[in-house]
């Protein structure tokens, strides 16, 4: 009786198992994957919520682009015309107005791997497909522009690119964004550019690097750019996001989606314009735990933004052997690459820099000696 969107397997993994039966037996446990900045112990502004309160959420009188004065302080943040703007209640849920745009039925989207597993998820509830193309790195990440242009097919509609990347750490360059403009000029195809972490950059920037897709992108190429209080001010629980797009066809399309569901709250948009003046604080103390814990792991690889490292481990066993006896043997979570679909070559481990700095370097020792033990054999 129900959808074959939801036919996807919820049988737990072995990582899982084993966390759940470490918990049981009351342990300490230093977890290096938590993401979640609302629990990783930054101090926030005693009046931060007041903006909630403001008496004219009290009526209701929704446009489906967003509130004005909203989508003004987005536009003011993302240095476009307000014009581009259109607000929805999550990246998620950009995601799904996308996939509804572009694709239909049974057709594609390229996205990176590595990258963050959600793209199939979304995908598939939109009965899309995701077809991934390879990041490679040396001394730093890189789209693979040949085996990119390969995986396009005539059923292919759009390029996502996830600007840094989640969780290597990359960003895109202006050479690579030429690239991909070439590509979708020559198949007609859009780009979209997840941007939530651009303000985190770990390292200084050089001139080919870019922030974000809407201040760049040839203006032939129909391109949207995501953002949204998730990370940006710190603030998930609060469910406001955006897309910023140079096509206003595209968003005179977005506008009938956005107009069927209506779903951003009109408090965390008369708030938005306050929290958004107000992020630079959060993301200070935010900056300042990323590029502390970044000097723990001299070992990881190339990260340049973000919240998260990759660390290269023995190849003497499989990512995920080596995450189960890392938890065994040290009470450290990682989590293995295999979660963010990195090629077999690429032996790693992914930990999130938002860890707590104590619990962050106790942990990084306590994963050197395992390296080390391993590597006695």
């Amino acid at each position: 009786m129900f959808s074959r969107r939801l036919q996807w397997d919820q049988s737990r993994n072995r990582i899982s198992e084993r966390l759940e039966a470490y918990r049981q037996t009351g342990k300490p446990l230093l977890d290096l994957t938590g993401s979640n900045p609302t629990h990783a112990g930054f101090a926030w502004p005693s009046d931060l919520l007041a903006p909630l309160a403001d008496e004219r959420a009290l009526a209701y009188d929704p446009d489906p682009r967003g509130l004005l004065s909203a989508r003004e302080a987005v536009a003011d943040y993302q240095q476009c015309s307000t014009d581009q703007v259109l607000l929805t209640a999550s990246t998620s849920e950009a995601y799904s107005y996308l996939f509804k745009l572009l694709a239909d039925a049974g057709e594609e989207i390229l996205a990176p791997r590595p990258s963050y597993p959600l793209f199939d998820f979304l995908a598939a509830l939109e009965l899309v497909r995701i077809v991934p193309y390879p990041l490679f790195y040396d001394h730093g990440w890189s789209i693979d522009m040949a085996a990119l242009e390969e995986a396009i097919t005539d059923r292919t509609r759009a390029i996502v690119v996830v600007n840094p990347n989640n969780p290597t750490g990359s960003y895109l360059r202006a050479s690579e964004l030429a690239a991909l403009e070439r590509l979708c000029a020559r198949h007609d195809l859009a780009l979209i550019s997840d941007e939530v972490f651009a303000d985190f950059a770990l390292t200084d920037g050089d001139s080919d690097r870019l922030l974000s897709v809407a201040r760049g992108v040839d203006p032939k190429t129909t391109a949207f750019s995501l953002g949204g209080l998730s990370k940006a001010c710190a603030l998930p629980q609060l469910k406001l996001g955006w897309i910023v797009s140079n096509s206003p066809a595209a968003l005179g399309r977005l506008e009938l989606i956005a107009d069927t569901y209506l779903s951003v709250s009109t408090p965390v948009q008369m708030a938005l314009p306050k929290l958004l003046a107000g992020r630079h604080e959060i993301q200070r103390q935010i900056l300042e735990r990323l590029r502390a814990n970044r000097q723990r792991v001299p070992g990881a690889l190339a990260v340049e933004g973000g919240w998260t490292a990759v660390i290269r481990v023995p190849r003497l066993e499989s990512d995920e052997e080596f995450v189960l006896r890392l938890l065994d043997e040290e009470g450290v979570l990682v989590q293995p690459g295999f979660f963010y679909d990195f090629p077999t070559s690429t032996q790693a481990v992914v930990v999130s820099l938002l860890t707590p700095e104590a619990d962050f370097a106790e942990g990084s020792q306590r994963m050197e000696a395992a390296v080390n033990r391993l590597l006695r054999g």
